[in-house]
């Protein structure tokens, strides 16, 4: 595998991708992934295990994306970096061995949510994307779905701790209204790229992640939604420590696989 560091233009200076490239045999298939950690932490590096497995499951060239951080840089900012890289990539794909015929966007956890406004923005801006594959998404910023409630405590991500990501990510609690914050409340959803969209037992994000699988299902948007008995959030990080992780990213890279190679059957929720 080739990691490849590129530093592009965005509309506030410049940030840095990181290209894991699973082949010398190109172009390849396209993904963008954002990394999460609240809108607050997280990293390349953080995240870079993850990116390498679903490289090298999907046999695409995963694009993991340097945005800015709240609360130094509170919504929008991190959304306007992701925009401007996706736009980027859209257009310079070829440069690095991509394939722009053949693009996607994935993300984990406060990333999912990226991903999945991502793929919103995406189809207003008629960049064309294959798939979306939200990870223990954040969808809703109302803090009020019923596993906040059932999990609140003891499982990982607590509520108080998504509660205080929050507060740091958003300038105004009224922000949470907005669909580039909580994606759940877009109106139209019509003509959106295929999701896969994994959700945790014990997780407080549960409930969103259905919810959103849920909303672009009626939509007729194709939707695969699983979720991973007996685990929490985010629990693809622990490859080292969890047999299911392993295997849910094996999972999530073959979808990523079918759907960039044109053999994406899907289920629907």
């Amino acid at each position: 595998m080739r990691i490849e560091k590129l530093i592009i233009p965005v509309r506030s200076g410049t940030t840095i991708l990181r290209l894991y490239v699973p082949s010398a045999v190109v172009p390849l298939p396209v993904t963008v992934f954002f990394h999460g950690g609240g809108f607050c932490i997280g990293s390349l590096n953080a995240s870079d295990n993850l990116c390498r497995l679903l490289a090298v499951h999907s046999h695409s060239i995963v694009v993991s994306v340097d945005y800015r951080l709240a609360p130094e840089a509170a919504f929008p900012a991190g959304i306007e970096d992701a925009e401007d890289c996706l736009r980027w990539i859209s257009q310079h794909a070829a440069t690095f061995g991509g394939d722009v015929t053949r693009l996607a966007v994935a993300g984990n956890s406060s990333g999912g949510n990226f991903a999945a406004v991502m793929a919103q923005w995406a189809h207003k801006q008629r960049i064309k994307l294959c798939h979306q594959l939200l990870l223990f998404p954040v969808t809703d910023g109302s803090c009020e779905a019923a596993s906040y409630s059932a999990f609140a405590k003891g499982y990982f991500l607590t509520s108080d701790m998504m509660r205080w990501f929050w507060r740091n990510y958003l300038i105004d609690a009224a922000q949470a209204h907005d669909p580039r914050v909580s994606p759940l409340l877009q109106t139209d959803f019509k003509g959106l790229a295929p999701a896969t969209i994994f959700t945790a037992e014990f997780d407080i994000l549960r409930s969103e992640g259905e919810a959103y699988a849920i909303t672009l299902a009626q939509a007729n948007v194709p939707v695969w939604l699983k979720c991973w008995k007996g685990q929490i959030h985010d629990f693809t990080q622990m490859t080292d420590y969890i047999t299911d992780a392993n295997t849910a990213l094996r999972e999530a890279g073959e979808v990523l696989r079918q759907a960039l190679y044109g053999k994406y059957q899907g289920k629907r929720v």
